[in-house]
């Protein structure tokens, strides 16, 4: 077994561990793998492993990837960076996923160019749970018309929201922010919006995300080891 497939068993082992201690099943949490600045070549061990939903912060260093792996079949592509307006469009033809809609804009040119030969484009809110300045997302009071006006627009499906809590030596202060997502998710269903996916928690949370209902979690560094250099 590789190193990059024990890790991966490692953090699984993780999953349905805080998964039993929350009373929920391992099988409603979804492992997305964080593979920025990693290499194609990591992401093909970790896809022999058996993964294959992967999550990129950069969208010309993505779409490189992407080129050089279409040879393996099934692989999921998400969006989990800030997109800026003028990457929308290659980010609308060549992801699965896109978590980081932020604005009523970036949503609209996405929808624009989100090829119809295509299915829908899946897409999460990003919110700033932890009202962090370095953090992207629109802030809580804003994700509810957001969601709603993304959730209208063509060529996209709204599937959730996506949330990164603050550093912290204890679980605590996660845990309140996370809780949060999710109230903003049951108030959205309670609207009518049939929304499946809470992705919030990473290799240091993800305990404190799966106990406040975290059904997609983002893990990197648990599973690739120490990020080389960022790419611009």
């Amino acid at each position: 077994m590789s190193h990059i497939a024990e890790r991966m068993q490692a953090v699984r082992e993780r999953i349905a561990r805080a998964a039993a201690n929350a009373g929920r099943r391992p099988d409603e949490i979804r492992l997305l793998t964080v593979s920025k600045t990693f290499t194609a070549g990591d992401i093909a061990e970790a896809a022999a492993a058996g993964q294959l939903a992967f999550g990129e912060n950069y969208v010309q260093e993505a779409v490189a990837k992407i080129a050089a792996l279409r040879h393996l079949p099934g692989l999921e592509w998400h969006m989990i960076g800030p997109l800026q307006a003028n990457k929308t469009a290659l980010a609308a033809v060549n992801f699965s996923w896109v978590q980081s809609i932020d604005r009523e804009k970036i949503a609209a040119r996405l929808s624009s160019a989100r090829p119809a030969g295509l299915p829908p484009l899946s897409v999460c809110v990003q919110v700033n749970i932890s009202g962090e300045a370095t953090k992207s997302g629109i802030a809580p009071a804003g994700a509810v018309a957001l969601a709603a006006t993304v959730a209208a627009m063509p060529g996209l499906r709204l599937r959730g929201l996506m949330g990164i809590a603050e550093p912290s030596a204890t679980a605590a202060i996660p845990r309140l922010q996370f809780r949060l997502l999710r109230e903003l998710r049951d108030e959205l269903r309670g609207r009518g919006l049939a929304l499946d996916t809470l992705s919030m928690g990473m290799s240091a949370d993800m305990e404190a995300a799966i106990a406040e209902g975290s059904t997609m979690v983002r893990i990197g560094s648990a599973i690739f080891g120490e990020r080389h250099a960022e790419a611009a």
